[in-house]
């Protein structure tokens, strides 16, 4: 199957989250599948950093924006791990930019201008470079228009009548709404700017262009394809969800077996697998509480977070839980992140008046993010919503059990310790309902009587470092769906 990917990111080239580890990792499994991917991004600055060659195809191109015309380049490279083309969009003025949509913490008032130039030049270059497309797979607000465009205004002309479009949400809060006035740059009729289709309050909506247009929609969890179908995380958008619940699905996505492997990490002090995982992690605890400046202490529990230091990682709940525990619970936390000013000033309190007991980093450090999963003993990441998580699956890889709240790709993937799963072996960590501090607090004091006994915690390791969460599980699922996507297609033009 032929399958173009279009990202506004995708490693190498550039990122800012989760979608470009997606959008770089998927499509090298496909091709080891059998398929046919190729991706298309913009010419990002960051792009120019990737260490691969990046060489002009000597094609430009012109789309209408709103009132005038805009002109566009194409360029081409490749994926470092598998010969899958990668096709980017030089337009300077749009694309040659600090950051990717945001400058100095404030979005780029053209943000509207600069994914229509994108989303318009993705379908050209299908005709450009007479390229045989079976499915679009389209990505976030910034690629919403490109289903709405294959359906409005391509439909009906060769080459692209056949031409299946899948629309992927990996965070249904970030969502592209832009003032109405901006639907004359899109070009599409104001017909389309009503309740049902591209008008959100009386604003354009991208997202909910391409949820409305695609046809197929699915997100990165099967949970949270669910969840987002309620008021509670709809962001608005759950009736639309709903209306397309037909057409909705949820895939995991995976990890990054490569640089995220316990038996052959560069950054640990010991590398080790699920046999010898008992002595590698001493060895990478007691290297990781030194590095912390907490006591060499193999006895005493040391949990962890990694991430975004606000309110939908949970560190409310973190941070209450750490003031009250932290003063007489004999255990080690280790924080690593940034966000949040408040949060900066109350866990650097915190690690001021317990240094023993509590060590911060108001950082991002990718090295020490691995000796962190790999020496703690426990992972928390009790999110208000999480649409899929990576950390979850590092921890299960490197043995460090994860306490998860029970809500998108966390409720998918850590299995709580019952008595039930305990018995049948399946249990791979703590997980809890309720968006409370007294919740997590319960299910922590459930996980360190685990942690106490020594033959269930070694069974709770084992279970989880036997998971296989790599990227060939979650592209075959793509590839299924590719398919069924591209009969959907099929039978509406028949129809």
């Amino acid at each position: 199957m032929k399958i173009l990917l279009a990202t506004s990111e995708a490693v190498p080239f550039s990122k800012t989250g989760g979608l470009a580890d997606v959008c770089g990792a998927l499509p090298v499994e496909l091709a080891r599948l059998g398929h046919d991917p190729a991706v298309i991004v913009p010419a990002h600055r960051q792009s120019s950093c990737c260490g691969l060659p990046i060489e002009p195809l000597g094609i430009d191109f012109i789309v209408p924006i709103g009132s005038k015309t805009v002109t566009g380049h194409l360029l081409q490279s490749k994926l470092p791990e598998a010969d899958v083309p990668v096709y980017l969009i030089q337009q300077d003025h749009y694309f040659e930019r600090e950051g990717l949509y945001q400058a100095d913490g404030k979005d780029y008032v053209d943000n509207c201008e600069r994914f229509v130039f994108f989303s318009r030049a993705v379908l050209e270059t299908i005709r450009l470079l007479d390229l045989q497309v079976d499915v679009i797979h389209a990505n976030d607000w910034q690629t919403g228009l490109v289903p709405a465009y294959l359906k409005v205004e391509y439909r009906g002309i060769p080459r692209y009548e056949q031409i299946a479009s899948l629309f992927t949400i990996h965070n249904l809060a970030y969502q592209g709404r832009f003032w109405h006035w901006d639907m004359l740059l899109t070009g599409l009729d104001w017909k389309y700017f009503n309740w049902r289709q591209m008008e959100f309050h009386g604003h354009l909506n991208l997202l909910k262009t391409g949820i409305v247009f695609a046809d197929s929609i699915n997100t990165v969890s099967p949970r949270y394809s669910q969840e987002i179908q309620n008021a509670a995380l709809g962001c608005g958008l759950e009736g639309t969800l709903q209306h397309r619940r037909n057409v909705l699905s949820g895939i995991l996505n995976g990890m990054d077996t490569f640089h995220w492997d316990p038996a052959a990490d560069p950054n640990l002090a010991a590398r080790y697998n699920a046999t010898t995982v008992s002595e590698g992690k001493s060895i990478c605890k007691a290297a990781l509480q030194k590095e912390l400046g907490l006591p060499v202490a193999a006895g005493v529990p040391l949990v962890a977070f990694i991430g975004r230091l606000c309110d939908q990682k949970g560190v409310d709940l973190i941070a209450k839980v750490m003031q009250t525990w932290a003063p007489d619970q004999e255990m080690q936390w280790g924080v690593l992140g940034t966000g949040d000013a408040a949060y900066h000033a109350q866990l650097t309190d915190l690690a001021k008046r317990f240094p023993r007991r509590v060590a911060v980093r108001l950082e991002f450090d990718a090295e020490l993010a691995h000796r962190i999963e790999a020496g703690a003993d426990m992972f928390l990441m009790p999110s208000r919503f999480e649409p899929c998580g990576l950390n979850q699956f590092y921890s299960l890889a490197y043995g460090t059990v994860p306490v998860v709240r029970a809500t998108g790709g966390l409720a998918d993937t850590v299995i709580d310790a019952t008595e039930e799963s305990i018995r049948e072996k399946t249990a791979t960590g703590f997980s809890f309902t309720e968006y409370s501090d007294l919740a997590l607090a319960e299910t922590l004091r459930r996980a360190l009587d685990a942690y106490r006994r020594k033959d269930l915690w070694h069974q709770l390791i084992q279970t989880g470092m036997k998971q296989d969460w790599s990227w060939s599980r979650s592209a075959a699922e793509y590839a299924r769906l590719y398919g069924k996507t591209v009969a959907r297609r099929k039978e509406a033009v028949v129809s």
